[in-house]
């Protein structure tokens, strides 16, 4: 894979997944911490994959084209801001809950 978003996000979950068996007291808690972590991983590679596919057909511009590829990367952020929300809840209920 040479997509360095991919990589990033890959270097972030390495950290993340393990933190989540931490930071979750349940099985629930543990797998939506993780999972959310991987679900970003898993737009990522569907929107690789558009992009691969919209490049494919040519190099041309096209209003379509841009609008594929614009849908996708909206859809890596919404994952993104998902993740984030999670985690920083579930960091601020285990930070308020030794206070």
């Amino acid at each position: 894979m040479h997509e360095p978003a991919f990589k990033q996000e890959a270097y972030v979950a390495f950290v993340l997944i393990p933190l989540s068996f931490y930071l979750g007291s349940t099985w629930v808690e543990i797998s939506l911490l993780s999972g959310s972590v991987i679900f970003v991983l898993t737009v990522e590679l569907l929107n690789t994959g558009l992009e691969s596919a919209i490049d494919r057909v040519g190099p041309q511009w096209h209003d379509l084209s841009k609008r594929c590829k614009d849908l996708g990367s909206a859809a890596v952020l919404l994952s993104i801001l998902l993740c984030m929300g999670i985690w920083l809840t579930a960091l601020f209920l285990k930070i308020t809950q030794f206070v």
